[in-house]
């Protein structure tokens, strides 16, 4: 196994750039995780590692080896696809066997590979199956015992499991945590998911428009975001933000009606800022009046009520407990300062 190193990476499609000179490193056996939103470029990066997409300029290493100018097949990677790619005509041996039966590799070797694949996969009883008499969850368990078979340096995932319903969402979810524990190869996996993202993940990337943001670990990422894009793109649901402005040593927030004091260094006075605090630091307090209840989500053991400040301001909070917001209620708002964000408003900077 080996890891993978970007250097100033770009991608350029005639005049538009779409990759902005990516440094990246990944360690071998990491689980790295590109995330971002639609058109971010984290599927074009990925493709650009397979050498599915040509590399503009920079440089693209895999182990020792600059594989930038290299055909897919001579860089030692397998990519399991969103869409299964599988052949319909062959059966699920054939299927996880075919390349390397291109390759010219004996048929006794084909078989034990496939095999140990099926194995790890608990595809055993399946290998005479044609995908159409398979589920979506057992073609994309196919689809990666395709890319085990191979012995690949490094395995790349481009949204695996967006096809799939929920509950086998999460099955597959813990397949592949379970494949990456047990044969702890180098994986880089592009998804859109905070859920997949956040328990897969030994590394995320989160990318905005061709740049990366931040790396770092899920938690890291979660709890100490360096800009304002960071910290709404992390987490679900989404952090609240309101605008203040620093008056008096502490920081006025109009959707509040009140003041906040974060334990930060604040700004210069009338500095505007934004104000970040997620679901699960706010506490409804049933004697105020500042804000409505619009709607509330019961999800059994958590609920999550959407409020609407007098000023308009929107904000989530996550309610636990017994005694839960009904909508149509009129309450206030208690927070905890230390929880509390703070970001330039100008450069969507954190300020710390």
């Amino acid at each position: 196994m080996s890891g993978v190193t970007l250097s100033n990476v770009i991608k350029r499609y005639g005049d538009v750039q779409v990759i902005h000179g990516v440094d990246l490193g990944i360690e071998d056996g990491e689980f790295c995780v590109f995330v971002g939103p639609s058109g971010c470029g984290k599927s074009t990066l990925l493709r650009m590692v397979a050498g599915l997409e040509e590399t503009t300029d920079g440089k693209i290493n895999i182990g020792s080896r600059d594989v930038t100018r290299l055909d897919p097949a001579e860089r030692g990677v397998a990519m399991v696809f969103q869409t299964y790619a599988l052949y319909p005509h062959m059966t699920v041996e054939e299927n996880m066997g075919f390349g390397l039966k291109m390759n010219g590799h004996p048929a006794s070797e084909i078989k034990a590979k496939v095999a140990e694949a099926s194995k790890i996969l608990k595809l055993d009883e399946y290998l005479k199956r044609k995908p159409a008499a398979l589920s979506g969850g057992q073609r994309q368990r196919v689809a990666i015992g395709r890319a085990i078979v191979r012995g690949p340096e490094v395995f790349l995932f481009d949204e695996p499991l967006s096809n799939l319903d929920a509950e086998l969402r999460v099955e597959m979810r813990v397949e592949i945590a379970r494949l990456h524990k047990e044969i702890g190869a180098t994986m880089i996996y592009v998804t859109h998911d905070q859920v997949e993202a956040m328990t897969l993940a030994d590394k995320i990337v989160v990318l905005r428009l061709g740049n990366i943001e931040q790396v770092g670990a899920p938690l890291d990422l979660y709890r100490d975001p360096d800009n304002r894009f960071v910290a709404g793109f992390i987490g679900s649901p989404a952090m609240n933000f309101m605008a203040g402005r620093v008056q008096g040593g502490a920081v006025e927030v109009a959707g509040l009606g009140r003041t906040v004091t974060p334990q930060v260094t604040l700004p210069g006075e009338g500095t505007a800022v934004t104000v970040g605090i997620r679901p699960e630091h706010v506490t409804i307090d049933p004697s105020g009046d500042s804000h409505s209840v619009d709607l509330t989500e019961a999800l059994g053991g958590v609920s999550y009520a959407y409020l609407t400040s007098d000023t308009g301001e929107r904000m989530i909070v996550e309610e636990r407990g017994d005694i839960r917001s009904k909508e149509g209620d009129r309450v206030g708002l208690r927070f905890d300062d230390a929880r509390i964000y703070l970001f330039d408003s100008a450069t969507e900077a954190r300020i710390r």
